[in-house]
């Protein structure tokens, strides 16, 4: 019984403190953000973080598409796409009859890669179609004339609490100034 105090007393000290910790915090004003910040990042970085993401975001889709795929091969295979009851024990989800046959384990496994195969697949074609637009847009800057102004443009600033309308003009004006790229 001593033993169960003495961990509660103990979790509790060393929870409590976390718990006024705030999640993220600038280092000059002691607000949260929310938003990280990923312009010291290489280029390399963020593709890879952005296959990494459509890569593992795409499982479920091509895991459903995988599982369908097989089910449907294991019922042409078994008795030719047969709708009755008998012959529905391999069809695929939506079609399955009372008491269907599962996949034996080489098949599970074999969907499971081609699953991932085709995520990695997806997540390859959505890198190749950033690349070619990426190169589009820097061919078509590189084809302008020296000396064009090229314009950022972006939504107006949220108003920060504390900062003036004055304050916010100069940051706007500094902002601006910097998105004017002349060649």
């Amino acid at each position: 019984m001593r033993l169960g105090k003495k961990t509660i007393v103990l979790f509790l000290l060393l929870t409590l403190p976390i718990l006024y910790i705030p999640a993220q915090a600038n280092a000059v004003t002691g607000t949260g953000t929310n938003s990280f910040n990923t312009s010291g990042l290489p280029q390399w970085a963020k593709d890879l973080r952005r296959w990494e993401i459509v890569a593992f975001g795409s499982i479920p889709f091509t895991m459903f598409t995988a599982t369908f795929a097989m089910d449907m091969h294991r019922w042409n295979q078994a008795n030719g796409l047969d709708f009755t009851d008998e012959g529905r024990r391999y069809a695929p989800w939506p079609l399955k009859s009372a008491g269907a046959e599962s996949m034996n384990r080489k098949e599970a496994e074999m969907t499971l890669v081609i699953a991932a195969s085709l995520s990695v697949a997806v997540a390859v074609a959505d890198q190749i179609i950033v690349q070619v637009k990426r190169h589009k847009a820097r061919k078509k800057v590189e084809s302008m004339p020296v000396g064009t102004t090229i314009i950022t443009r972006k939504p107006w600033p949220e108003e920060a609490p504390g900062i003036t309308d004055d304050e916010m003009a100069e940051e706007n004006t500094d902002e601006s100034a910097s998105n004017l790229l002349l060649r």
